[in-house]
Protein backbone atom coordinates (compact mmCIF):
# COMPACT_ATOMS: atom_id res chain seq x y z
CA UNK A 1 0.00 0.00 0.00
CA UNK A 2 2.83 2.41 0.73
CA UNK A 3 4.28 2.09 -2.89
CA UNK A 4 0.77 2.83 -4.33
CA UNK A 5 1.18 5.88 -2.03
CA UNK A 6 4.13 6.74 -3.78
CA UNK A 7 2.84 5.87 -7.61
CA UNK A 8 -0.13 7.61 -7.26
CA UNK A 9 1.43 11.16 -7.48
CA UNK A 10 3.68 10.35 -10.37
CA UNK A 11 1.05 8.64 -12.56
CA UNK A 12 -1.29 11.62 -11.92
CA UNK A 13 1.44 14.19 -13.10
CA UNK A 14 2.04 12.10 -16.44
CA UNK A 15 -1.88 12.05 -16.81
CA UNK A 16 -1.82 15.70 -15.88
CA UNK A 17 1.15 16.13 -18.74
CA UNK A 18 -0.20 14.09 -21.52
CA UNK A 19 -3.86 16.13 -21.65
CA UNK A 20 -2.34 19.55 -21.10
CA UNK A 21 0.79 19.13 -23.37
CA UNK A 22 1.36 16.35 -25.78
CA UNK A 23 -2.24 15.34 -26.61
CA UNK A 24 -3.41 19.43 -27.75
CA UNK A 25 -0.34 19.32 -30.10
CA UNK A 26 -0.71 16.42 -31.55
CA UNK A 27 -4.02 18.24 -32.16
CA UNK A 28 -2.46 20.88 -33.87
CA UNK A 29 0.00 18.87 -35.73
CA UNK A 30 -3.24 17.05 -37.52
CA UNK A 31 -4.79 20.39 -38.14
CA UNK A 32 -1.75 21.60 -39.63
CA UNK A 33 -1.12 18.76 -41.70
CA UNK A 34 -5.07 18.87 -43.49
CA UNK A 35 -4.55 22.36 -43.81
CA UNK A 36 -1.66 21.28 -45.85
CA UNK A 37 -3.27 18.61 -47.74
CA UNK A 38 -6.18 20.75 -48.87
CA UNK A 39 -4.13 23.77 -50.30
CA UNK A 40 -5.13 24.27 -53.88
CA UNK A 41 -4.47 26.76 -56.26
CA UNK A 42 -6.17 30.01 -56.08
CA UNK A 43 -6.33 30.05 -51.72
CA UNK A 44 -5.40 33.33 -50.13
CA UNK A 45 -3.14 31.88 -47.58
CA UNK A 46 -1.15 33.58 -44.53
CA UNK A 47 2.35 32.79 -43.93
CA UNK A 48 4.02 31.74 -40.63
CA UNK A 49 5.76 35.13 -41.52
CA UNK A 50 3.26 36.68 -41.96
CA UNK A 51 2.63 37.17 -45.60
CA UNK A 52 -0.48 36.93 -47.37
CA UNK A 53 -0.41 35.93 -51.00
CA UNK A 54 -2.74 33.28 -53.11
CA UNK A 55 -1.14 30.06 -53.79
CA UNK A 56 -0.30 30.11 -57.93
CA UNK A 57 1.74 26.59 -57.66
CA UNK A 58 2.28 23.50 -56.02
CA UNK A 59 4.66 21.14 -55.40
CA UNK A 60 5.70 18.34 -52.76
CA UNK A 61 7.06 20.39 -50.62
CA UNK A 62 7.12 24.41 -52.25
CA UNK A 63 3.92 26.53 -52.87
CA UNK A 64 4.24 29.47 -55.43
CA UNK A 65 2.67 32.68 -53.43
CA UNK A 66 1.24 35.42 -55.60
CA UNK A 67 2.29 38.62 -52.79
CA UNK A 68 1.38 41.39 -55.40
CA UNK A 69 0.19 41.36 -59.22
CA UNK A 70 2.57 39.63 -61.04
CA UNK A 71 4.89 38.86 -58.06
CA UNK A 72 5.50 35.10 -56.93
CA UNK A 73 7.80 33.96 -54.41
CA UNK A 74 8.50 30.46 -53.28
CA UNK A 75 7.96 29.23 -49.68
CA UNK A 76 8.13 25.94 -48.03
CA UNK A 77 4.59 24.23 -48.42
CA UNK A 78 4.57 23.79 -43.88
CA UNK A 79 5.50 27.85 -43.78
CA UNK A 80 1.44 27.86 -44.78
CA UNK A 81 0.22 29.48 -41.67
CA UNK A 82 -3.47 29.36 -42.21
CA UNK A 83 -6.47 29.59 -44.96
CA UNK A 84 -8.03 32.86 -45.42
CA UNK A 85 -12.15 32.62 -45.80
CA UNK A 86 -13.87 35.33 -47.98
Amino acid sequence: MDQLNQLLPLVVLAAAFYLLIIRPQQKRTKDHRSLMESLAEGDRVVTIGGLYGSVRSLDDDRVGLEIADGIVIEVARSAIARKLED
